[in-house]
């Protein structure tokens, strides 16, 4: 590789990275304030504007940054900058609208997971570094909280691994399982047949419960819980700070929308229409922001408006008993799908 394509190989990674970072800080906020004006219509409420979480972030840049008196000042105000970074670098690894990955490796599902730590880690050490008896109770709850749901979510995602690794395309075995544009590229569902059928449904349902508690939302906001310890995490932080945690927030429920649309509903409308061109990326982006906002309302906003907060303990129960133990039925399911041999919901519907 020569010097000019070096430079453009760079220029083409900077520009797309910041793209995708304004992609998702933009339509990140766009959802908060979807999900904020449904639920309270959902409450019988006006609720705020779809613009308000732009004016909140705005504003916020423009607060003075307070840094309390018995905190750690440097690690105060680098947790914020590392949770948003961390989080907007997860996008380079997901497909969007149709495009691929801006960044594509063979474990990148791997990647991801450990990225999807990261933030809530931040705001952990965060938490503790801020000097305030409240931000050490909320620290404390989201590192319960992170051991409870990791469990599920690695049965989840090892699972479609496994059944992707076994599947055979054109006579030969999959290969790369793990990477994103594999699972893309060949649908779980394809492959799937009435028993796995079954335990792709139950995965599915398993990883939308596992999305509010990823980004701390009712009922699993005992981290923050605003009337008991007055926002826990976050009670000391403020300013361009605190917008930071808020761009972070937005940005993740991007992220985790986009990851159950990759692995579970990573289909296109072009190929249908027999689009192509401009017509055809027009048409996929909007199909795909439309089923982000479809899986927001679903695994965010109906379930926060719907249910109470939990106690932290009921939240390490749910998680470790409950969901986990569905998740390891929707695994079985699956296997003994495999070892019966039963024909795909495809074949059986006339599409293989």
């Amino acid at each position: 590789m020569d010097f000019i394509e070096i430079s453009k190989t760079l220029i083409t990674l900077i520009l797309g990275t910041i793209g995708l970072a304004l992609f998702g800080i933009i339509f990140g906020l766009f959802y908060k304030g979807i999900d904020r004006k449904l639920s309270a219509h959902m409450q019988g409420r006006i609720g705020p504007p779809l613009r308000q979480p732009f004016r909140d972030v705005a504003k916020l840049f423009t607060k003075e940054n307070i840094i309390p008196e018995n905190s750690i000042p440097w690690i105060f105000n680098l947790t914020p900058l590392i949770g948003l970074v961390a989080t907007i670098s997860i996008l380079l690894y997901l497909p969007i609208g149709g495009f691929e990955p801006l960044f594509s490796q063979k474990g990148d599902l791997i990647l991801i997971l450990y990225l999807l730590i990261i933030p809530s880690l931040a705001l952990v050490i965060g938490g503790f570094s801020s000097g305030s008896p409240y931000a050490t109770v909320g620290a404390q709850r989201e590192m319960a909280t992170m051991i409870a749901y990791e469990f599920p979510l690695a049965i989840i995602i090892v699972t479609l691994a496994w059944k992707l690794s076994s599947t055979t395309v054109g006579g030969f075995g999959l290969t790369n399982a793990f990477s994103l544009t594999t699972i893309t590229a060949n649908p779980i569902w394809n492959t799937a047949g009435p028993f796995a059928f079954i335990g792709l449904i139950i995965l599915l349902l398993v990883l939308i419960i596992v999305t509010p508690a990823e980004l701390s939302k009712i009922p699993f906001d005992a981290p923050e819980a605003e009337t008991e310890i007055g926002g826990g995490l976050l009670v000391e932080y403020s300013g361009r700070n605190l917008a930071m945690f808020y761009l972070m927030d937005g940005v993740k429920t991007l992220v985790m929308a986009s990851l159950i649309v990759a692995l579970f509903f990573p289909y296109n409308l072009s190929p249908i229409l027999g689009l192509e061109s401009y017509p055809a990326y027009a048409i996929d982006i909007i199909f795909y922001l439309l089923k982000v906002l479809i899986i927001i309302i679903f695994s965010v906003t109906l379930i926060r408006v719907a249910l109470a907060r939990l106690k932290i303990d009921q939240i390490v129960y749910t998680y470790w008993v409950w969901l986990t133990l569905l998740a390891l039925v929707g695994l079985i399911c699956i296997m003994w799908d495999g070892q019966l041999g039963l024909p795909k919901i495809a074949e059986i519907l006339g599409l293989g």
